[in-house]
């Protein structure tokens, strides 16, 4: 692999307009890569920018299976939710929710249980937007814009404190999230404030981007396009995301790859990029 920066497919146009739609959207800056549009791009969506869609197309060139990271992680989620469901869990935090998508939380919820409540957190105001305009008529789930690493604000907002009682078993979402958090913004402590108030019976899931198994080049490139897009990612190990977790307890099959989480169909070949697993707090 080419070193980084002399590539030609290590470029990120943030010099050019780009007139994808009009008017822009508040608060969108089109010409700087995002990582919830990249994520919407990769899976299909249409709210993204020209920008989002030439940094994942260099991920997708330089790294071809890094891109089906995304999908993984968005079917890991699912299963995620409908174990919760199978548990009895009725009410759900999605923390750092991105872009609606097809089969977004409430829908999978709600169309087991239309009684349960979801509260979706993102600290973009473009993925809550979005949200509060395809809840606008819900009883029973919202969106808020707050910052995980805030999680006491997050335990306060009224929106959470109307639709979330955590003196209930809660379902708490902390997909492909954490990795947006360095060790200097003490993850540790975010996932301890928000386990330190579920009751037992409550369950938390991760998917986090791993650095196991990967190669020093394609990590290189890896963090040196995400550094350059300004999207930067802490990746971590199995050691470090299982010491995230606190004293909550992983229940099988523990902290794996996404595909092998409780499938429920036939296995396809992992991209090898993420890890993921639920805890209960008992």
């Amino acid at each position: 692999m080419a070193a980084l920066g002399s590539s030609s497919r290590f470029r990120i146009a943030k010099d050019s307009v780009i007139a994808d739609r009009e008017p822009l959207p508040r608060d969108v800056d089109p010409t700087a890569p995002n990582d919830a549009r990249m994520y919407n791009y990769a899976l299909g969506g249409k709210d993204n920018y020209s920008t989002d869609r030439d940094v994942s197309e260099q991920i997708r060139a330089a790294l071809p299976v890094a891109i089906n990271a995304v999908r993984e992680n968005r079917k890991f989620m699912r299963r995620a939710v409908r174990h919760m469901l199978s548990v009895g869990i009725r009410q759900f935090l999605d923390l750092g929710c991105g872009l609606p998508g097809r089969g977004n939380v409430h829908e999978v919820v709600h169309g087991a249980e239309p009684e349960a409540t979801v509260v979706y957190v993102d600290k973009d105001p473009v993925p809550v937007t979005h949200f509060q305009a395809l809840l606008s008529s819900s009883r029973t789930a919202t969106a808020v814009q707050a910052d995980i690493r805030r999680p006491e604000e997050i335990l306060s907002c009224r929106e959470v404190t109307g639709l979330i009682d955590f003196s209930r078993p809660v379902g708490v979402l902390m997909v492909a999230v954490l990795h947006y958090v360095f060790d200097e913004e003490d993850p540790a402590g975010i996932v301890s404030a928000f386990s330190d108030v579920m009751s037992p019976g409550s369950h938390l899931a991760i998917c986090h981007f791993t650095s196991e198994g990967q190669g020093p080049e394609d990590l290189a490139f890896l963090n040196g396009l995400a550094e350059s897009a300004g999207v930067p990612v802490a990746l971590r190990d199995r050691e470090q995301i299982a010491g995230l977790l606190g004293d909550l307890d992983l229940i099988e099959p523990g902290l794996v790859l996404p595909t092998h989480w409780r499938p429920d169909r036939a296995l396809t070949e992992p991209s090898g990029w993420l890890l993921a697993g639920m805890c209960r707090k008992n």
